[in-house]
């Protein structure tokens, strides 16, 4: 079987599709912990880590704040999170666009879907607290400076 250079040409497109697909699709967590607050305005604090599949990683703050019909405060200790469309650790900074709807009482949880652009992020803990309510907000991480630079 001949090879030519078409064919060449064609194996070499696909691989490049294939490895422009896998590039687009980074695998990548985050660990959190994070304080809410609502009374109408709702308003969580806390850090966490984004890891990522190729081996890259950061420290990340949280700040959220959004408005609707809620009551409570909770922490969430044991948080996770799954990110999707992420072709580089970068692509996970920035503010998410969230829904939320939460019940709990003495164990509180949250589960939510975020969206940044393609970038997508499944959020899921367990903690203490009580809540109740629907709330709109915007769910930003941020690199977490070094622990020298913030007492500067």
């Amino acid at each position: 079987m001949k090879i030519t250079n078409a064919s060449m040409l064609a194996i070499m497109a696909i691989a490049s599709i294939e490895a422009s697909a896998a590039e687009r699709d980074l695998k990548c967590h985050l660990t959190f912990e994070s304080k809410q607050w609502s009374v109408l305005y709702q308003e969580a604090q806390g850090s966490g880590t984004v890891s990522c599949k190729d081996g890259s990683s950061m420290l990340v703050t949280i700040a959220a704040k959004g408005i609707g019909i809620t009551a409570g405060k909770w922490k969430i200790t044991h948080g996770s999170g799954t990110f999707t469309k992420v072709r580089s650790l970068d692509d996970v900074l920035g503010t998410y666009a969230s829904l939320s709807a939460d019940a709990g009482l003495s164990k509180a949880a949250t589960a939510q879907a975020l969206t940044k652009g393609n970038v997508s992020l499944a959020l899921a803990g367990t903690g203490s607290g009580f809540d109740v309510g629907l709330a709109v907000s915007g769910f930003r991480l941020s690199k977490k400076e070094a622990e020298s630079n913030a007492a500067k």
